[in-house]
């Protein structure tokens, strides 16, 4: 466990809300040091190693850096044709820190990481460098059996779209399965780390409404803009939320509108309005906010679409929980379930290349992202043990 922490605290200490460049150093460095595993480094900055099955060779070697491509078959290129990937993944780009969390004026600093009560704190503890330290671990002491290559991936961009898992998944990074690394802690109770069979995607989409200035005194000389987007909006407050089901697990997604303005002065007929719209996609369904478009003058515009994630691989996702539930008991802890996950995370792009994701990991809610963030010592062991054990086991 100690080992654990320090690595732990050694990755949360490097900044990485801007450059990614030194974390994505020591993660690598720490591979080509501590294990005989084939190391990558793509050119987006993604990090990556493999435990090759028998037979199987490296996709360029022990090379600085590569990109992968795919096989017809889709499996990974250089690898046995005849062996399943199962990867743990994770990233080691974090949110931009609080001024306490850095040493320096600002948030230009150095990180601060502080061990105290049995949690590491500090940004990216959480989010997710206190996972990728767990999975490096478990990546380095598992023993999968034959037939299976094992790898592990830790991406840069996550927090910012996915950059990082687009680029690999375009590379050839398309592993058959793939245990995602975010948080699944505290959700079906306290003091338990689900496993995660589905999340939500995130879709941000803008509505802009375009009309015809005039002189407010005249209103009728022209067309306003405000009052076609509320048309709109009436529209969009009529759709279903998307909803279905995964694993017997109900997953409902929502839409609601976040922002809206329209007009730059007090008496002058608005010819452009826009409203923004935050919509919780689920695996398979959308809501139909095209329909906004049937309003004159009105384009719906997609922003961002993040994708929702749903593991279809019941044996999967049946190992996944013996084992976690195995980890509890042997700690006399309750025992975790299937569960689902709100937010959107690298898990979506792999799903939609067709990986079989599941998402397990040391994070609770509530902390990433926040100026105290901080995860428990104890629940990066758990992780650690989880993830080796799912990597040894047969399904």
């Amino acid at each position: 466990m100690q080992e654990l922490a320090d690595l732990t605290e050694r990755l949360v200490a490097i900044p990485s809300h801007e450059d990614e460049t030194a974390a994505g150093d020591a993660i690598e460095e720490w591979l080509r040091t501590e294990t005989d595993a084939d190391v990558e480094r793509d050119a987006a900055g993604n990090v990556f190693a493999y435990k090759r099955a028998a037979g199987g060779d490296g996709i360029g070697g022990d090379t600085e850096e590569t990109d992968a491509t795919a096989g017809s078959d889709g499996s990974i290129a250089g690898t046995d044709p005849g062996a399943e990937t199962l990867a743990f993944v994770g990233h080691h780009d974090v949110v931009p820190p609080a001024e306490r969390q850095t040493t320096g004026a600002g948030t230009d600093g150095e990180y601060v990481v502080d061990r105290r009560d049995g949690r590491i704190y500090g940004r990216g503890t959480a989010d997710m460098k206190g996972a990728v330290a767990a999975c490096l671990l478990a990546f380095r002491d598992a023993a999968p059996p034959p037939g299976r290559e094992l790898a592990v991936a830790s991406f840069v961009g996550e927090e910012t779209g996915g950059e990082g898992a687009r680029h690999a998944i375009e590379a050839g990074f398309v592993p058959d399965t793939a245990l995602v690394a975010e948080g699944s802690t505290h959700y079906s109770k306290q003091g338990v780390t689900d496993i995660a069979v589905a999340h939500k995607g995130r879709r941000a989409s803008t509505l802009v409404a375009a009309g015809e200035t005039a002189h407010a005194s005249e209103p009728a000389a022209g067309e306003n803009a405000v009052y076609r987007a509320c048309d709109a909006v009436d529209v969009v407050r009529g759709l279903d939320a998307p909803e279905t089901t995964v694993a017997d697990e109900r997953v409902t997604g929502s839409v609601v509108v976040t922002m809206c303005h329209g007009g730059e002065t007090w008496n002058v007929i608005p010819d452009r309005c826009e409203v923004t719209i935050d919509e919780r996609t689920v695996p398979g369904k959308r809501a139909d906010l095209a329909r906004a478009e049937t309003v004159t003058g009105v384009e719906w515009v997609v922003d961002q679409d993040l994708p929702p994630m749903r593991c279809d691989d019941d044996a999967f996702a049946d190992a996944a929980l013996a084992v976690a539930r195995e980890v509890h008991d042997a700690r006399g802890l309750d025992r975790p379930e299937h569960v689902t996950k709100p937010h959107a995370t690298d898990a979506g792009w792999l799903s939609a290349a067709g990986t079989e994701c599941l998402v397990c990991g040391p994070s609770e809610p509530g902390e990433a992202h926040t100026e105290t963030e901080s995860v428990s010592i104890d629940v990066l062991d758990r992780c650690r043990r989880l993830y080796a054990a799912l990597s040894e086991r047969e399904w």
